[in-house]
């Protein structure tokens, strides 16, 4: 039923769609891994289909959502300071997304604990209710503590949700500069602490297409469905359902 509604949503004509009251930022991985690419013959790396599904999603989302961009990862080999803020959120974002994607060049380790709190300021989090979705390939490597980190933005925010989307994403017990790895379930990554925390999703991806529908889910304009029992008129016509973004 909800998957129902949020079709709706992202196919409705742009005049009809109400928007959505709360801002997102994208928090987007763009350290050295996203280049790599799989063992499958003629696989793209998982940059390249990171855009990809990024430019099939915001022309949708962008009706109905005001969103911004935070990158990490772009710097020198080994950096941990390539956390940018690429624009605050903003109407019609889809251009500037894609502009500042395609862009964006993998490099550099990954402070996502960092970037998550970053984003989280630009939406003025402790005052006003805000979105974060988090798209990454792997773990922290800066030695972030995304647990920690969880918890104390819960604990402090007016209404935050962090989505966590994780593009062949695979767990590391053994890096020095991951410590809480120990903490979470094999087979998952740190990041799942963020989505634990703050009542958001964790969305594990393989391919293009579940990374579509899943930043369709995590940004789009969640709707809630209620079929009015109004009286028919003369003609006969059947109640109206009503649509409010949630």
């Amino acid at each position: 039923m909800r998957a129902a509604f949020l079709f709706l949503a992202l196919t409705m004509p742009a005049a009809a769609q109400a928007p959505c009251a709360t801002d997102a930022m994208v928090v987007f991985d763009g350290s050295a891994s996203m280049a790599e690419i799989g063992f499958d013959t003629g696989a793209t790396n998982r940059i390249t289909d990171a855009r990809a599904a990024m430019a099939r999603v915001m022309p949708d989302v962008e009706k109905v959502r005001r969103i911004g961009l935070v990158t990490y990862g772009p710097g020198p080999e080994g950096s941990c300071d390539g956390i940018r803020l690429r624009f605050p959120p903003i109407n019609a974002a889809a251009a500037q997304m894609k502009a500042e994607l395609d862009a964006l060049e993998p490099n550099g380790l990954t402070p996502l604990a960092a970037a998550v709190q970053r984003a989280a300021e630009v939406l003025n989090y402790r005052l006003q209710p805000a979105i974060v979705v988090l798209v990454t390939d792997g773990n922290e490597t800066c030695g972030g503590r995304p647990c920690a980190l969880g918890r104390t933005l819960a604990a402090t925010a007016a209404d935050l949700t962090i989505h966590v989307i994780g593009y062949k994403a695979e767990s590391d017990f053994f890096s020095w500069n991951n410590p809480e790895a120990s903490q979470i379930p094999k087979g998952d990554t740190v990041a799942k602490c963020l989505s634990d925390a703050t009542g958001g999703r964790f969305v594990s991806t393989q391919t293009v297409e579940e990374l579509v529908e899943a930043l369709q889910e995590t940004l789009g304009c969640a709707l809630i469905g209620q079929i009015q029992p109004a009286p028919r008129t003369k003609s006969g016509s059947t109640p109206a359902v009503m649509l409010a973004p949630s």
